[in-house]
């Protein structure tokens, strides 16, 4: 039984990492707003071809 113990405190400790990585990257990290522009072909404009 303390090698189940020890197994799953590990996976614990490895997940509290885990989120508190992503915590960190989602609090001090600010995203650069940009513009963004998407090319639409043509036929897709027309309403009656498919």
């Amino acid at each position: 039984m303390p090698t189940l113990f020890r197994f799953i405190a590990t996976l614990a400790i490895l997940a509290g990492l885990v989120f508190a990585g992503m915590f960190a990257l989602a609090t001090f990290v600010e995203p650069t707003p940009r513009e963004m522009s998407v090319t639409i072909p043509a036929a897709k404009l027309q309403p009656g071809n498919r």
